[in-house]
């Protein structure tokens, strides 16, 4: 019985996030998500997609050549099979990122992985759905990335960072202002004047090709 996952597109772009930011990467986004943030921006792969087998996954990755890949979603994590796929594909030697929201169990994920961990802010409307219990498992190849709405999300975002001490646990701690939400300046500066040890991040496929699908 071949294993199977549901996927909504497989495309080469550069990596608009995280520590590979700028870096051509091949994105595999699985369909389905148990979340509903508000400011979302895939809800396109929420539904529909097409079943394929990780023998057929694994070709259409190879097909580009890539040094890195990106397992995203919705929420990958949804989907059991997502965990054999994040093996073969380190297995097959790309540099791996899986990108999750926090809410499902990453204790699974191969450690090869770096997984970006989207801790969900008050302003995303699904902060109730965060599992805490995902920290003790960062590592150094892990991220954190917070999507900051507001400035009370900010302090929110500050307040988890010490608490967890999170720059002592994943190799990033992300900050990234929601798009038309959070003024990006005004973001830049409060971690400047709070010496925060994080990285502001911007969207990189927002600002070159304005969110366009395949990008």
């Amino acid at each position: 019985m071949h294993q199977t996952l549901r996927i909504t597109e497989i495309f080469y772009s550069l990596q608009g996030e995280t520590r590979t930011s700028g870096l051509p990467t091949v994105f595999v986004r699985l369909t389905g998500c148990p979340l509903r943030c508000q400011y979302c921006d895939t809800a396109y792969a929420f539904n529909g997609g097409e079943l394929m087998t990780l023998e057929a996954i694994l070709e259409r990755v190879a097909a580009y050549s890539p040094r890195y890949v990106c397992v995203t979603g919705g929420e990958p994590l949804a989907q059991p099979n997502c965990l054999p796929l994040l093996q073969r594909l380190c297995d097959a030697g790309y540099g791996v990122s899986l990108e999750t929201s926090g809410a499902l169990d990453i204790a699974g994920v191969d450690e090869r992985v770096s997984r970006v961990l989207d801790l969900k802010t008050p302003g995303s409307a699904e902060v109730g759905r965060n599992r805490y219990e995902n920290i003790a498992l960062l590592t150094p190849n892990d991220q954190v990335k917070f999507v900051i709405c507001s400035r009370e999300d900010y302090d929110w975002a500050v307040s988890k960072l010490i608490e967890y001490r999170l720059e002592r646990r994943a190799g990033e701690v992300l900050f990234s202002p929601s798009h038309g939400q959070v003024d990006v300046r005004a973001l830049a500066d409060w971690i400047v004047n709070d010496n925060l040890p994080v990285r502001l991040q911007l969207q990189l496929h927002k600002i070159i090709w304005n969110d366009a699908p395949g990008h």
